[in-house]
């Protein structure tokens, strides 16, 4: 039996290098983000997770979908999927792990094989595009 974990995810760029986070005891980086609460909607989700983990604050009228990728859920049981919806937007704030998160890093092409493997999908778009190198 399939399982999906529904998700939202912060796509944020600066000098061709894509911002990731590495939740404590996790082997592995992320593209910033996380499951949604029940009653609440992407952007809404989006906020709250961006905050959490980041202590930066979202400009809401800024968001924009990038797309939604789906693949195997890293570290959960065999099966287990993840739909990961991406957005891009403005922040307020000075970028910061919180108390979640051990450590944040700006990863290139180079470095994408050190994230989780529905992100490898997002740096390979933002590659084409010209974004990321």
């Amino acid at each position: 039996m399939t399982r999906l974990i529904d998700t939202v995810a912060w796509v944020h760029l600066a000098e061709g290098r894509v911002l990731t986070a590495r939740s404590r005891g996790r082997d592995v980086f992320y593209i910033p983000g996380g499951k949604r609460d029940p009653g609440e909607s992407d952007l809404e989700a989006l906020v709250r997770e961006v905050r959490e983990e980041l202590t930066v604050a979202l400009l809401p009228e800024t968001v924009a979908h990038l797309g939604t990728w789906t693949g195997a859920a890293h570290g959960q049981p065999e099966g287990t999927r993840v739909r990961m919806a991406c957005y891009t937007g403005a922040y307020r704030g000075t970028l910061a792990a919180s108390s979640e998160i051990e450590e944040i890093a700006w990863f290139g092409l180079a470095e994408k094989h050190r994230t989780a493997v529905v992100d490898h999908e997002v740096f390979d778009l933002l590659a084409e595009r010209g974004e990321v190198w």
